[in-house]
């Protein structure tokens, strides 16, 4: 039997990813500002990481306008909030030292 390390989502793993996913696990819906602002990272940093979840098939970004600004606000897939759900459960038994059945 292998280490639960080694199912760890790869694209989930990384630390701007895995705050993304965990913001947007949290809600239905989020606006990319309030994200950029909650995780603290630039504007381009967090559209790179959104590109690579969005073509996982883990966020969806809805574009449209309050007013006359334009507005992007993101959500998890099911198949992103499987996945997610999967990546903490993998974390919780490394953290607690079980294996999966």
């Amino acid at each position: 039997m292998s280490h639960p390390r080694h199912a760890l989502d790869e694209i989930i793993h990384a630390p701007v990813r895995l705050s993304i996913m965990a913001m947007l696990a949290a809600a239905e819906t989020v606006d990319f500002g309030f994200l950029r602002d909650t995780i603290e990272v630039s504007d381009s940093l967090l559209s790179k990481h959104i590109t690579t979840l969005e073509k996982a098939g883990y966020v969806r970004a809805t574009k449209g306008f309050v007013g006359k600004r334009p507005r992007t606000w993101l959500a998890l897939t099911d198949e992103g909030r499987d996945a997610f759900q999967n990546y903490t459960s993998i974390l919780q038994q490394i953290t607690e030292g079980t294996r999966r059945a």
